[in-house]
């Protein structure tokens, strides 16, 4: 009790960190300083140095110093129920649900207009069993099929930002840190996030990104792995996955006959 007294407002978290951050970072033992008979502990020494050029502006005055909202951090395997569990929870407390990759998605959506990924790319098509176009499309349409799709392409030029994010999406490379912070950076130091707080569903989901949090001195306040059974995982995504497979299947082989009846047509 007597060395609890002797601890400083922000009690073991970084005041530097809590005042221009609005982050609660744990302080370590050998930045720790001393200012009116009180021990501050400060996450890295340069915050340390700050404090004691103007300890003033990081202690409490007439109110005690306001804590920041709660931040989350969902995480799981592909198929382990975050989203459904963080819109619960984000419901239930009032505060932000973000999920990550669908957020990705929003940022390139207006170029790429529509979702990219390997849960989105349609299954290409045998070109020996499919019968080809050409066959019954004369040079007109095929010249104007040609500059529509050219004009689409001038149209879609994704900035290096958004050539990064697509990558994620496609190909699970890593984002780099200047495109995180573009991102990342104001769910914990803007508004309405800033006060209200949010859950944030699948981030980070690498070694990487959970180094890039650290770095950053962002820390959320509470980290939730979701770990679930191999084959809930399955009985869970392949229904749906098998309903899309017979659907693309469906669409296939209604172009196959609709092909078909049209060259029964020409050589009448």
């Amino acid at each position: 009790k007597e060395k609890k007294r002797h601890v400083g407002d922000t009690k073991h978290f970084c005041p530097v960190s809590l005042k221009e951050n609005f982050v609660l970072y744990p302080g370590l033992h050998e930045h720790a300083a001393k200012y009116r008979e009180k021990i501050y502990y400060f996450s890295t020494s340069q915050h340390r140095d700050k404090f004691l050029k103007n300890p003033e502006e990081y202690v409490a005055h007439n109110e005690p110093i306001q804590a920041p909202p709660l931040r989350v951090c969902l995480l799981g395997t592909h198929g382990a129920g975050k989203t459904t569990c963080a819109r619960q929870i984000a419901d239930k407390l009032g505060i932000f649900h973000i999920q990550f990759e669908e957020y990705l998605q929003e940022l390139i959506l207006p170029k790429s207009k529509e979702k990219v990924g390997p849960d989105f790319d349609e299954e290409p098509e045998d070109d020996n069993k499919m019968p080809v176009l050409s066959q019954v499309l004369d040079n007109f349409s095929q010249t104007m099929a040609k500059t529509e799709t050219e004009k689409s392409k001038q149209e879609v030029e994704l900035t290096d930002e958004e050539e990064a994010i697509k990558a994620n999406l496609m190909d699970n490379e890593a984002l780099p840190p200047e495109v995180l912070d573009n991102i990342v950076l104001d769910w914990w130091r803007k508004e309405p996030f800033r006060s209200t707080g949010f859950i944030l569903d699948g981030f980070p989901r690498t070694s990487d990104e959970a180094r890039y949090l650290s770095e950053r001195g962002l820390c959320p306040d509470v980290a939730v792995y979701i770990q679930v059974e191999e084959r809930d995982v399955l009985d869970r995504l392949f229904p749906p996955r098998l309903k899309k497979w017979k659907e693309r299947q469906y669409k296939k082989m209604e172009n196959i006959k609709k092909l078909k009846d049209l060259k029964a047509k020409i050589r009448v």
